[in-house]
C-alpha cells in the first residue's frame, strides 16, 4: 500500500482568463463530466480531478475569477503552479487584445517562467468563433519565448469537447518539463 501512495502525484494547475470566457464551466465539465450552470466567480473555485489516462496522477485545479478587480489575485494562485490553463472566448474578438495583455503579464512573471501553458479556445461551437490559428496569432503566443511550452486547444466547455485532450497535452508538457529539470 505504501508504494502506491509514494508514486501518486498531484499537479497544481491554475485556470485563468477574462470574465465570461468559460473557466468555471471548464472546471466543472472536467470534474463532473456534465454541464453546470455557473455564475461569475468572485474569488476562486478549487477541485481535484483524477486523470483516468494517467495512473497515479491527479490535478488540483484552481479557477480564479477573471473580473478586472480580481486579476491581481492571479499572481498568488499561479505562484508555483505546475501549469497554467488560459481560457479565451473565441467569439469575443473585441476582448482578445485585453486577453493577450493579461496572459503576457502572467507568463512573464519570474515565478511563472517556463510553466507550460494550455490555451483553451472556448466556444468553438458558435458560428462566429475564430479558428485556433487566428486565436494563436491574436494572443501573440510566439512572443512568450522559447522557455514557454504551449498548446492551443479548440474546445466547447458546455459539451466538454476538446477539454480532456487539452488537459492531457498540458500534463504531458508538465511531465516533460519535470524530466528535463531533473536532468539538469
Amino acid at each position: 500500500m505504501g508504494g502506491s501512495l509514494t508514486s501518486f502525484q498531484s499537479l497544481h494547475i491554475v485556470l485563468l482568463g477574462l470574465d465570461s470566457a468559460g473557466k468555471t464551466t471548464v472546471l466543472y465539465r472536467l470534474k463532473l463530466n456534465e454541464f453546470v450552470n455557473t455564475v461569475p466567480t468572485i474569488g476562486f473555485n478549487s477541485e481535484k480531478i483524477r486523470l483516468s489516462s494517467a495512473k497515479g496522477l491527479s490535478v488540483h485545479l484552481w479557477d480564479v475569477g477573471g473580473q478586472e478587480k480580481l486579476r491581481p489575485l492571479w499572481r498568488s494562485y499561479s505562484r508555483g503552479a505546475d501549469g497554467i490553463i488560459y481560457v479565451v472566448d473565441s467569439v469575443d474578438v473585441e476582448r482578445l487584445e485585453e486577453a493577450r495583455g493579461e496572459l503576457h503579464k502572467m507568463a512573464k512573471l519570474s515565478e511563472n517562467q517556463g510553466a507550460p501553458l494550455l490555451v483553451i479556445a472556448n466556444k468553438q461551437d458558435l458560428p462566429r468563433s475564430l479558428p485556433v490559428g487566428d486565436v494563436t496569432k491574436r494572443l501573440a503566443l510566439e512572443e512568450l519565448g522559447p522557455h514557454t511550452a504551449y498548446h492551443v486547444q479548440p474546445a466547447c466547455a458546455i459539451i466538454g469537447e476538446g477539454l480532456h485532450e487539452g488537459l492531457e497535452k498540458l500534463c504531458h508538457m508538465i511531465m516533460k518539463r519535470r524530466q528535463s529539470t531533473k536532468r539538469k
